[in-house]
């Protein structure tokens, strides 16, 4: 017999996990209504040319691909078996994928439906993606990814109100974070100090590299990389990151002399009104040496990390959260200039601090509030006639599935934590009255069938 097990990289979410983790999701969505973002789903699978093309060559192998329906190795590319090509002979046998993430499929609905779509277009989205990564701890290769986006607006007041949803959202969940921003422009206003738009890429990717090899590490391979100018304004970065307020950092990078003045001034007052108009519980701060996704990006960009406070001791994870705009959404589609913004949350790694951190409140794996209990056979049909009252009532309830013992019941209902038991027996049938039993306080009384909700609600159930 095949011993069961599951396809590497993925999980089973037993009911206690399922239970935290809709506790998550419900605080992410409530706030994505609250801002007027409206829901969107998009199939789980998307035509492979669809995908390819938008998430550079390592994002092209970490596609999961689907054989075509049928017999596929009639219709594969007989050369291409030959010479042993698996990415010819992939070409020929499958057309499909399964989502690699949420912002393409998003690309793809807004070109599909451009002409029904009122822009700004505020959706979020909160499905599966799958990537064919190496699996290990804290990566998966099916995962969630929990999505909010604004598409047709190049307004900075779109980024406030992002600001503002993962400020709302860590707060509900009493996860104490530190918010972090940066500009696309800051940097693009130094490429001709530091050697040109080539420099420029490289520099942001050493930049990245901070929160892995430090301060010192990244210095050292700035030293290395050939860019002009790269350890003084590495250098420079790093002293005004440490002073003590946004618009002091402001005013230090816009009299730096090696900066183009146009595009500094753009950046920063883009960046003065987001600080002017975002009041925030949690930490929110201009970070100069945060690079992540900024090839990407073209405007703001965000990233999320949990305050050390909050982490029991030992414990690492790297950002919770990202996000930042980008002013050409759908041009891989054909339909140009159409700017947009978004933000996404780490599922995943906001379970895994909370759990770690004992941060969740006591959630309920059941809203069953009365279990009836028959005691015989012939008291089934009363059974039924009191769970069809409460339920009317809304008033959870279920009947145990059969007359057995009563101890049998009563530890199934304690076992389940269900509050009341509702025990039927023959002089129950006979007077049709209910014997309620508060299964905490041990309190028990009869009760005619009709009245059970009432005496319910006085219990305060």
């Amino acid at each position: 017999m095949e011993k069961p097990g599951l396809p590497s990289g993925t999980r089973d979410f037993a009911p206690d996990v399922m239970l935290k983790r809709k506790y998550i999701m419900g605080a992410i969505e409530s706030v994505f209504r609250l801002y007027g973002f409206l829901p969107l789903e998009t199939p789980a699978m998307e035509n492979l040319r669809t995908l390819q093309g938008k998430y550079g060559d390592e994002g092209d192998q970490l596609l999961f691909k689907i054989l075509n329906n049928g017999d596929f190795l009639s219709k594969a590319d007989v050369d291409a078996l030959e010479k042993r090509d698996s990415k010819k002979v992939l070409q020929s046998i499958s057309d499909r994928g399964l989502r690699y993430d949420l912002t393409v499929p998003l690309a793809r609905f807004v070109v599909m439906n451009r002409d029904k779509i009122t822009f700004p277009f505020k959706r979020y989205q909160m499905q599966q993606v799958w990537r064919a990564d190496r699996p290990q701890k804290g990566r998966y290769r099916e995962f969630w990814q929990c999505d909010a986006d604004v598409v047709g607006s190049d307004s900075v007041l779109n980024e406030v109100d992002l600001v503002k949803i993962y400020d709302e959202v860590f707060s509900i969940l009493q996860l104490p974070v530190t918010i972090r921003i940066n500009h696309r422009i800051l940097f693009d206003a130094f490429a001709d100090y530091l050697g040109g738009g080539n420099a420029l890429q490289r520099l942001m990717q050493l930049v990245d590299k901070n929160d892995k090899i430090g301060f010192e590490g990244v210095k050292k391979e700035m030293e290395s990389s050939g860019i002009q100018h790269a350890v003084s304004f590495w250098q420079f970065l790093f002293e005004t990151n440490a002073l003590h307020s946004n618009h002091a950092k402001l005013d230090a990078i816009r009299s730096h002399p090696g900066g183009d003045s146009g595009l500094l001034e753009d950046a920063c007052a883009d960046l003065e009104r987001i600080f002017s108009l975002v009041k925030t519980k949690q930490n929110f701060i201009l970070d100069l040496t945060l690079a992540r996704g900024l090839s990407y990006y073209t405007g703001a960009v965000f990233e999320v990390v949990p305050s050390a406070e909050s982490l029991p001791e030992n414990f690492q994870i790297g950002s919770i959260g990202g996000g930042g705009r980008y002013d050409n959404l759908t041009g891989v589609f054909g339909l140009k200039d159409v700017p947009g913004v978004g933000i996404s949350f780490g599922l995943d790694r906001i379970y895994d601090i909370l759990d770690a951190a004992k941060l969740f409140p006591e959630i309920s794996g059941n809203d069953v509030r009365v279990l009836i209990c028959p005691m015989l056979e012939t008291c089934i049909p009363m059974a039924f006639e009191l769970v069809n009252i409460l339920r009317e009532g809304n008033i959870s309830a279920e009947v145990y599935p059969g007359a057995v013992k009563i101890k049998k019941q009563l530890d199934y209902a304690n076992q389940r934590k269900i509050p009341f038991a509702a025990i039927i027996g023959e002089e129950e049938l006979k007077n049709r009255n209910i014997s309620l039993k508060n299964l905490n306080s041990g309190e028990q009384h009869n009760y005619p069938i009709i009245q059970i909700p009432e005496h319910l609600h006085l219990w305060q159930f």
